[in-house]
């Protein structure tokens, strides 16, 4: 501790300077845009109007009459999430240094995007109640559909997951990852934006679940907790620089994985398998297989009529 008032006031100095340096320094790596960076706070703002807008029954704090809610309360919250939406997308595009040079036109590229994204909401809808129904079907704890909305972290995480990889499509740099990380740091359960993931998706439990960015899943598909569909390796450039391709697993049609299975690396499981929990899959699996801890891969069941 300083000895006096005089030696506190000096060592404060030198600290706001210093703090100011780094935060300069940020400022730059940024481009200069450190001050449009888009903001967590109203973007869980816009994901509990998209909760509002998919899920009205379950998710207005007074819920409005049927037809309130089809002739006001829907068009309304359309309207402030295009608002929202199209500034934190403009805010992204600020901050990806290949979109800077032509800054001019990003409230109008924003705008087009956030609309193009609003009118792929029913799409995005009837995707979640794919996954809805998917967890009723898997889970016999499960009572009821609204259950599952209410209750479920993973319903919470690809709700978001589904939103972010439209966005992901649309080429809006930066937002995708903060809506995902979002529901990850609220769920447990790692979703990269850029994974694609087909209808009828189930997670149970759904803790520890990692799932990386150039995964491919298919549809009726089923995961369980502590699951990793992750790289087994990734590429260096000439720099020493990670070289982003194609890293992570094909996971094709009705495969189950259970708990605690790592499945690493740019391999196809083939449809109609099943991972057992804590194996570790670093090779191609065929259709029809059953991969249980301890087997060697000499020793995967197949059988060409199914499980």
């Amino acid at each position: 501790m300083p000895a006096n008032a005089t030696d506190f006031t000096k060592v404060l100095s030198q600290t706001v300077t210093r703090l100011s340096e780094t935060s300069v320094s940020l400022n730059n790596d940024l481009g200069g845009y450190g001050h449009v960076l888009p903001s967590v706070v109203t973007i869980t703002e816009i994901i509990k109007t998209l909760k509002q807008l998919l899920f009205p029954e379950f998710f207005y704090n007074n819920k409005p009459s049927e037809e309130a809610m089809k002739h006001y309360h829907i068009g309304v919250d359309v309207d402030r999430l295009f608002s929202l939406l199209q500034r934190q997308i403009a805010c992204s595009l600020h901050f990806n240094p290949a979109t800077v040079a032509v800054v001019d036109g990003i409230e109008s590229v924003s705008g087009d995007v956030a609309a193009r994204t609003i009118s792929e909401l029913p799409e995005l809808k009837r995707m979640l109640y794919t996954d809805i129904r998917a967890i009723f079907n898997n889970d016999p704890a499960v009572g009821n559909e609204a259950e599952v909305i209410l209750c479920y972290p993973s319903i919470k995480a690809m709700l978001n997951y589904r939103f972010a990889h439209l966005l992901h499509r649309l080429g809006v740099p930066l937002l995708p990852r903060i809506i995902t990380e979002i529901a990850h740091s609220e769920t447990g359960i790692d979703i990269h934006p850029g994974a694609t993931i087909g209808e009828y998706f189930s997670i149970d439990h759904g803790t520890g679940v990692v799932i990386g960015e150039t995964c491919i899943i298919g549809c009726n598909v089923t995961v369980y907790q502590g699951v990793t569909l992750g790289a087994k390796n990734f590429s260096l450039d000439s720099n020493g620089h990670p070289v982003n391709v194609p890293r992570h697993p094909i996971i094709e049609d009705n495969v189950t994985i259970y708990s605690n299975a790592s499945v690493l690396g740019r391999i196809t499981i083939g449809h109609d398998t099943t991972i057992g929990g804590n194996v570790w899959v670093t090779h191609d699996v065929p259709p029809y297989s059953r991969v249980l801890q301890g087997q060697p891969r000499s020793e995967i069941f197949t059988d060409g009529a199914g499980i």
